[in-house]
């Protein structure tokens, strides 16, 4: 079925596409800007961060390999993000890096 789309068609998904990664993309912007504001990376999943990290680099792997730019580029943006929440994560929550609580 895709491969019988009209040009037309394969611009407006092209269109959807990008809109969705920039989107999907730019959307941990604002968790980086509060934990950087706040200092405090406490109600950040830690694991669900190092998951997440290793599927965006399993995707730009995959863009990679494909030859594909959006690809590539989008999950290149999103895993350096989502590396920088981590990084907070580990200097603002001493219980991700295994130091002993201060509280």
């Amino acid at each position: 079925m895709i491969a019988s789309l009209n040009t037309l068609s394969r611009w407006i998904l092209n269109w959807i596409g990008t809109v969705a990664a920039f989107c999907t993309t730019l959307s941990f912007l604002p968790q980086l800007i509060r934990i950087w504001r706040r200092k405090s990376a406490d109600d950040i999943s830690l694991s669900m961060f190092l998951l997440f990290s290793f599927g965006v680099a399993c995707w730009l792997v995959y863009g990679l390999g494909i030859g594909s730019g959006p690809i590539t580029a989008a999950n290149a943006i999103t895993l350096a993000l989502a590396l920088a929440i981590l990084a907070c994560k580990f200097r603002y929550d001493p219980r991700a890096s295994g130091a002993p609580n201060k509280r």
